[in-house]
């Protein structure tokens, strides 16, 4: 009887030359994962301290609505049959919000997996998308995913007096040719915190090719209050190869549910649906988030801290004489003046989260979730001991 290598612990002959990196796509061997912040938890048991605060992933500090709550706990008594796989009452509630038809809405695992399903619909060897330098990190991940080709168009000068390192329009728009299937855009962006006015981007929007589909990412929309902000999702009837990807992660305190939408026409919700797995959206999180969206009252309270903690990082940054980029959302970034590394270590020995983003294209540069007040203020002390 010839002899079982799992058994005898000898490696098969067959199998030693096995390399998966070499069998993989182009396009996943060179791509590097997603890094996200580092978790409360994992700081705490590293360097055995307790208490630690994460300001590093721009999540809500006031958490979820007690109406999400109360209705995800309700869900959980269900969890044994599969969820709405057409995702039916939270369809329509959005729709009803946006003033469209749900057949325009998209659900997705986090506004994340609804990039994802753009780029595999339309992205593809020999054809490219379009993103602005420092703009958010899934946008090269979901391009290269499919081996497709990135064109980073530079962002605005670090001394423009408006929009340091916001993004450039024109330069944008210069890289699109017939090749390109997909624009990303961010409004505000991540993590610069830079925006685009209704004039400015509607006029970008209105000269697309129509062989160009045009992403507009609403991540952080509900905190912008800047008047001429636009709400995008009001122009579909107008450009029909526009899609305007919202979340629930940010306002809606629902990062740990995953649950994310687009808003497009009819046409390219049904091809995003062809691509979207089966009960991508579970149970807990389509109840939740249908619960969230009638709490208008803790979504104006969320505003309200997030404009004071702004106010109040910011001004505090520019006391210690560091270079701040004006934000709208709820997240500063600033200049350490220096490696941030050492900086952002001593942070997190204080038991302070934040987020390097040199690999966003700015070096020196941290990034810190505005909190509360006391939140904020345990930042500040930490910042302040890291430059000293």
């Amino acid at each position: 009887m010839a002899s079982n290598p799992s058994v005898s612990g000898q490696a098969d002959p067959a199998r030693v030359d096995f390399d998966p990196v070499t069998l993989a796509v182009a396009g996943v061997q060179r791509l590097s994962p997603y890094q996200p912040g580092k978790p409360v938890a994992t700081l705490e048991r590293e360097l055995g301290i307790t208490q630690a605060i994460k300001l590093a992933s721009n999540e809500n500090p006031l958490g979820p609505s007690p109406l999400a709550v109360e209705a995800g706990h309700a869900a959980l008594a269900d969890a044994h049959v599969y969820p709405d796989g057409n995702g039916f009452e939270l369809k329509s509630r959005l729709a009803e919000r946006h003033g469209v038809a749900p057949e325009q809405i998209t659900l997705g695992n986090g506004s994340n997996e609804v990039l994802e399903l753009i780029a595999r619909t339309w992205l593809a060897p020999g054809r490219a998308a379009v993103f602005s330098a420092h703009a958010f990190a899934v946008y090269p991940l979901v391009t290269q995913a499919v081996n497709a080709e990135a064109r980073v168009a530079p962002a605005l000068p670090a001394d423009h007096p408006a929009q340091p390192f916001g993004h450039d329009l024109a330069a944008m728009q210069s890289r699109v040719n017939a090749d390109v299937r997909v624009v990303f855009v961010a409004n505000p962006n991540n993590p610069t915190g830079t925006w685009l006015d209704t004039a400015a981007l509607e006029a970008f929007v209105a000269a697309m090719p129509a062989t160009t589909v045009i992403v507009v990412d609403e991540a952080y929309f509900e905190y912008v209050e800047e008047a001429s902000y636009p709400d995008t999702t009001q122009w579909l009837d107008r450009f029909p190869n526009l899609i305007v990807t919202r979340t629930f992660s940010k306002i809606q305190g629902l990062a740990g549910l995953r649950l994310g939408y687009a808003v497009s026409s009819p046409g390219v919700a049904e091809l995003l649906n062809r691509v979207r797995q089966p009960f991508n959206v579970n149970a807990v999180a389509q109840a939740a988030g249908l619960a969230a969206l009638d709490d208008a009252a803790h979504v104006a309270k969320s505003v309200a801290i997030n404009r004071a903690g702004v106010r109040q990082v910011s001004e505090a940054l520019r006391e210690m004489g560091l270079r701040v980029i004006p934000s709208v959302g709820n997240f500063v970034t600033f200049d350490t003046g220096r490696d941030p590394g050492p900086v952002y270590d001593v942070m997190l020995r204080e038991g302070v989260i934040t987020r390097p983003v040199e690999n966003y294209g700015l070096p020196g540069h941290l990034r810190v979730t505005v909190s509360t007040p006391e939140d904020n203020d345990r930042f500040l002390m930490a910042l302040k001991k890291a430059l000293a």
